[in-house]
């Protein structure tokens, strides 16, 4: 059975620096899935995506896949280890389906990753700690996203809470 570790955070805390490390002593063959499709029109996020791909070792690269632990278990050869980077882009990409469809899709996601042979991290965010959104699509991507990170904790091995480079252990 594989480690699942989940890191969340707030934005620029050191949460995928930390996944980096920890993924770099899982062997050569760690596959990084990007959950984000780049838009060739948004500079800002592009600068991003190449930011975090110079952070990383030479790693195999799962660009958005549907269904992340079947791409994964389809992989030859497969992975040492994976980083999933990260839980609210995946939920961003799916926020066009009801509720419902995207809690029971991420929780098959966590089943999977569970029964798997390698160890996985998943990225995820704080993004509830803020004021109450007066728009209602923001107030469900927020609601919807804490019920991700609840349920991705749950299952989790570990769980840790990164703010300014230091993880604080949850769990």
């Amino acid at each position: 059975m594989g480690r699942l570790i989940y890191l969340t955070g707030p934005v620029r805390s050191g949460k995928s620096r930390r996944a980096v490390e920890l993924a770099t002593g899982w062997g050569p063959d760690v596959v990084f899935v990007a959950t984000w499709r780049p838009d060739p029109a948004d500079d800002e996020m592009a600068e991003r995506v190449h930011r975090h791909r110079a952070e990383r070792p030479n790693w195999r690269t799962l660009e958005a896949p549907v269904d992340v632990a079947a791409a994964l278990a389809a992989l030859h050869p497969p992975p040492s280890g994976v980083v999933l980077d990260c839980l609210t882009l995946w939920l961003g990409d799916r926020f066009g389906q009801r509720d419902e469809q995207v809690l029971t899709s991420w929780e098959e996601q966590l089943v999977r990753f569970r029964a798997s042979p390698w160890p996985v991290v998943i990225v995820g965010n704080e993004i509830g700690w803020s004021p109450v959104p007066e728009q209602l699509a923001l107030r469900r991507f927020r609601d919807l996203a804490g019920s991700l990170a609840q349920r991705t904790a749950a299952a989790a091995d570990e769980a840790w809470l990164m703010v300014a480079g230091c993880g604080v252990r949850l769990k």
